[in-house]
């Protein structure tokens, strides 16, 4: 049931650096303007090609007063931090490929892409590539800004009435700090189940409390159907 998108949440006043931009350029404006990370972007086509952060800047602090030259049975890891320690350039010091969502990505698969790829933050781009916002882990919690009022409406209408064809005065839906508590009676047992995963997936909640009863147990005929079948 979640209907939010990346482009519901996500900054569309992106701060980029072309990829030739200079190592005191990129932390310049990463100080001045209070952001940990800049996407990359190429001079003409505004393409997305990486993404410089903190973290990649720091590699030169780390390896200061070190020779930056490669060496022997270094491993993979470190001589690749050590290679972008020596960078002047963006183009050099950048994370790539960037790993990017696109504006009509739900947000929970974006959450899901940070978390799987360990990132604080996606480029989003257009079809073509080109770079039209950037969207953080900040940004995803503003789903859960909803309203408790908005929330029950949702539950109620979307979830009850129009998924479950489920009468609205037969279970009664409470809201509070976005956690939903479902009361009640449902026709079936298999029903219950259904009713608290969509509820758990409307924007804005944070948990589903199950209070329902159910008149029939449906469950108990597909068990025994299973225990017959040979």
């Amino acid at each position: 049931m979640s209907r939010w998108t990346v482009r519901d949440v996500m900054t569309t006043d992106v701060v980029s650096v072309h990829e030739d931009a200079g190592f005191k350029e990129i932390a310049d404006i990463l100080i001045g303007r209070g952001v940990s990370a800049l996407p990359v972007v190429s001079r003409h086509q505004n393409f997305v090609l990486g993404v410089v952060s903190e973290a990649d800047l720091l590699h030169k602090v780390e390896f200061s007063g070190e020779s930056l030259a490669g060496r022997l049975f270094e491993r993979r890891r470190r001589r690749a931090v050590r290679e972008k320690a020596s960078g002047d350039d963006a183009r050099a010091i950048m994370t790539s490929p960037a790993v990017t969502t696109s504006p009509d990505a739900k947000i929970v698969d974006a959450a899901r892409v940070m978390e799987s790829r360990q990132v604080k933050r996606l480029p989003v781009v257009d079809a073509d590539g080109h770079l039209v916002g950037i969207v953080s882990r900040r940004d995803l919690l503003k789903a859960f800004l909803q309203p408790d009022a908005a929330i029950r409406d949702e539950v109620t209408e979307q979830v009850l009435r129009k998924v479950l064809w489920v009468d609205p005065t037969e279970v009664n839906v409470t809201v509070h700090d976005g956690i939903v508590t479902l009361t009640g009676a449902v026709d079936r047992k298999s029903m219950v189940d259904v009713a608290v995963a969509l509820t758990r997936a409307v924007d804005g909640v944070v948990d589903v409390v199950d209070e329902l009863q159910y008149r029939y147990d449906d469950t108990a005929d597909v068990k025994r159907v299973r225990l017959m079948t040979p």
